[in-house]
């Protein structure tokens, strides 16, 4: 049976910064990954804008993730946003990438970590061992078959291996955020569509059941934000609950259908004759689904208020983001606030040698619909394979009596910007 110091569940925004974070500093490390590609909701569902790294005119987010993204940028000769406007809309500051290309350069560095990969691989079973640490078995393509490890760190956003572990979860809302299928529509001039027109055909198309309120997206009333964005994020997919294989399924078919009904509909609208689909993501984008019980809980207050807890290990920067089937509960922080995310809501409760990183980490809903983004979560992932590394070679199985100190300077020598430090200068390509 092979033996690893550290399993890393999810190679999405989270998972890839966690694994090669440890592997750096020396643990044995498997990245384990349902679909073929890594990068998560920012390559495998097109969600390809993965803010945000910078608040009030300065980098606080930086690391492993922002320099994989800084080098897609580069490699595609494209700019980055202006950072030091302030006062631009939070939209502004996000950076477009090429899923294609950070994809492949997230293989490189996981590659060169020597961190080892598998791809198209699931947790089936995960079991404390006697004495620490945990048994796991995976299924492949092959079958099942088991390993072991000291540490797991859940980097999933759905905390698949938490639920397998035994974890306690946060209650669930009644109905989750709506899902999002990520899609480009051409073939057509946005400033020379009739809104209104096209509007008071869509809401006929509703009564006749040829669209549905979600194919609107977040207004619910206007397909304006769809015809100008051409797709991309934009369609809600409401009643979803993507926790496990039947309710992605769900969200999958449903995405799927919802495109289809707006094809067809645009395709007989004036100014829509030579509609095309340019790409379509092949899954949907999830953006709620459960929170672990962590050992301290993020609320909406602390988000808000941008608390310095004693443990933070990062910090997170976005409005509060709450999507609903009638639209959108949003709210900018105050000028100069920058939240932190501490270790402890990374730690479950109760269960030692485990993480959890990214969108399933400890918090309650309106606080988790702001760290729940890409760049937040590149940096819980990086912290948290920092601190499991570190936890290995201080041979602990509570992270929470880690050096700080110590944790501190392994994050720094990866570029990470750790709460407390004066941040560096804007970066610039």
């Amino acid at each position: 049976m092979k033996s690893f110091d550290i399993i890393v569940f999810g190679g999405g925004p989270a998972g890839f910064p966690a694994a090669i974070q440890s592997a750096r500093m020396g643990a044995r490390v498997l990245l384990v990954e349902k679909s073929g590609q890594l990068g998560g909701t920012t390559t495998l569902n097109h969600v390809a804008f993965p803010g945000l790294f910078h608040a009030w005119g300065r980098q606080i987010i930086a690391g492993i993730g922002w320099d994989l993204v800084r080098r897609a940028v580069e490699l595609e000769g494209g700019t980055l946003p202006d950072f030091s406007d302030i006062h631009a809309r939070h939209w502004q500051h996000q950076i477009t990438l090429c899923p294609a290309l950070l994809s492949a350069l997230i293989d490189r560095d996981v590659a060169g970590s020597g961190c080892e990969l598998a791809l198209h691989t699931l947790p089936a079973a995960i079991s404390p061992r006697p004495g620490g640490g945990w048994r796991v078995k995976l299924c492949g393509k092959e079958g099942l078959y088991e390993v072991e490890t000291s540490w797991c760190i859940d980097a999933t956003g759905d905390a698949n291996a938490a639920s397998l572990a035994g974890c306690e979860f946060q209650p669930e809302s009644e109905d989750k955020q709506p899902a999002t299928l990520a899609f480009y529509l051409d073939g057509y001039t946005p400033d020379q569509i009739d809104i209104p027109l096209l509007d008071q055909a869509a809401q006929k198309a509703v009564e006749g059941g040829l669209l549905e309120k979600g194919d609107f997206g977040w207004s619910g009333e206007s397909l304006r934000h769809l015809v100008f964005s051409r797709g991309k994020n934009s369609i809600h997919i409401p009643h979803v609950n993507a926790v496990d294989s039947a309710g992605k399924t769900d969200a999958e078919l449903r995405g799927r259908a919802a495109l289809l009904r707006i094809y067809r509909f645009l395709k007989a609208q004036p100014g829509f004759s030579a509609l095309r689909i340019s790409w379509c993501a092949p899954e949907c984008g999830i953006r709620e689904t459960r929170r672990i019980v962590g050992r301290s809980m993020i609320t909406h207050e602390d988000y808000l208020s941008g608390k310095v807890w004693p443990d933070a290990v990062c910090h997170s920067f976005y409005p509060i983001d709450l999507h609903t089937d009638t639209g959108l509960k949003y709210e900018i922080l105050k000028e100069g606030t920058v939240p932190t995310i501490p270790l402890s809501a990374l730690l479950p409760k109760g269960i030692p040698g485990f993480l959890c990183a990214g969108r399933c980490a400890s918090g309650d809903r309106m606080a988790n619909s702001a760290y729940r983004v890409q760049a937040s979560c590149m940096a819980m992932g990086q912290a948290a394979g920092a601190a499991a590394a570190l936890a290995i070679r201080s041979r602990l199985q509570e992270a929470d009596r880690l050096d700080r100190s110590i944790l501190r300077q392994e994050l720094e020598v990866q570029g990470a910007i750790f709460p407390g430090d004066a941040p560096p200068p804007l970066a610039r390509i």
